[in-house]
């Protein structure tokens, strides 16, 4: 299992514009319609990377804190189906319905919003503020699959808590570790 660690996007770049289908229902989202009033939360992740699984049911329950406290949430998944047919979007369709997420999951078949973001693993997270700046990019938290330190999600977390207050979280941030996005081959 190879970790790749996030490339740490400067922060107070301004949210990538991005027009992406959700798997769940079809229907494209834009960065445009992302009008929860706090911020917005970015979520790259995908169905197989250990990395994710590991984090993902408290992944969810935060983005749903998230969601309840008015941040529009989003998950997406770039990796190319061509390699890794079993994160497309019928698998992410049925892996958002059985958890009960309330947020998109959408899938990013040409890679191209992955790249404004400078995503390169799973998680890869990105946390924006009311005025869709960039205010955290990082880990979830400590826990790596072999570890064993328990998932927290202590460092989205205080961010969450920190951009929710109108106020920016601290800029010292750790790069995120996972799993590396499934480029299209050649």
């Amino acid at each position: 299992m190879a970790a790749t660690p996030s490339t740490m996007l400067p922060l107070g770049t301004a949210l990538p514009p991005f027009t992406l289908p959700d798997a769940v229902t079809g229907k494209p989202v834009a960065s445009s319609g992302l009008t929860g009033p706090k911020g917005v939360l970015v979520m790259f992740i995908c169905n197989h990377c250990p990395y994710v699984i590991h984090i993902r049911q408290q992944l969810v329950a935060l983005a749903h804190r998230a969601v309840d406290s008015g941040l529009s949430v989003v998950a997406i998944n770039a990796n190319s189906t061509r390699t890794h047919p079993q994160d497309g979007p019928e698998h992410m369709k049925s892996l958002a319905q059985k958890e009960g997420w309330r947020f998109p999951f959408l899938f990013d078949e040409t890679q191209d919003v992955a790249r404004a973001f400078q995503a390169v693993c799973t998680p890869d997270l990105f946390l924006f503020d009311a005025r869709r700046s960039l205010a955290y990019r990082g880990q979830f938290d400590d826990s790596r699959p072999s570890n064993g330190v328990p998932v927290t999600g202590k460092d989205l977390g205080a961010a969450l808590d920190q951009v929710l207050a109108g106020k920016a979280p601290a800029p010292e941030q750790r790069a995120s570790i996972g799993c590396n996005i499934k480029w299209h081959p050649g």
